[in-house]
């Protein structure tokens, strides 16, 4: 091995079985959708043909799972992350996952949990007044916030004003 080649990281790119068993161990460990496993073959340089072969494969094993991916990711970007579903649907959408599967995943998210988190946010950040800010920005701050984690805008104005009653 050169020095140049010591230096720079030039991946392996494995054989088609050792293709197939890292993609087993790799959806195993977690919940991955066909569009990442696609991207990580077309990274290791397999054709086309190679490619649809090897995602069939890990399909017909239920190594992946369209509807069980979106559900996964729902409920964590929900619960850990605390997005809205705007934002949810959003990045199900850049992993092409189909309107059905994202769907039956928004269904992970419970309404009144739903409402409690966005309460919980905005009551957050409203309590973060900064000096010389007046109420209309700190409103407005908040909003951008709220919206930017994927929250609904009526969702957003209605558990602002519920706060500031509260107060």
């Amino acid at each position: 091995m050169t020095d140049f080649e010591k230096k720079i990281h030039i991946p392996k790119i494995p054989s088609f079985l050792e293709a197939k068993t890292k993609l087993e161990f790799w959806c195993a460990y977690q919940e991955r959708c066909q569009f990442e496993v696609d991207t990580k073959l077309n990274t290791w340089n397999f054709n086309f043909e190679e490619r649809d072969q090897l995602i069939s494969h890990l399909i017909a094993n239920n190594f992946i799972n369209e509807e069980r991916f979106a559900e996964a990711f729902v409920s964590g970007k929900f619960r850990i992350k605390h997005w809205g579903r705007n934002k949810i649907k959003q990045h199900l959408k850049q992993k092409r996952i189909s309107d059905y599967s994202i769907r039956k995943g928004m269904k992970e998210i419970d309404p009144d949990e739903y409402w409690e988190t966005l309460l919980r946010l905005t009551e957050r950040k409203l309590s973060e007044k900064k000096s010389g800010e007046d109420s209309w920005q700190l409103q407005a701050r908040t909003q951008r916030y709220l919206s930017a984690k994927g929250y609904e805008f009526d969702l957003i104005v209605e558990s602002i004003k519920t706060i500031q009653n509260k107060a």
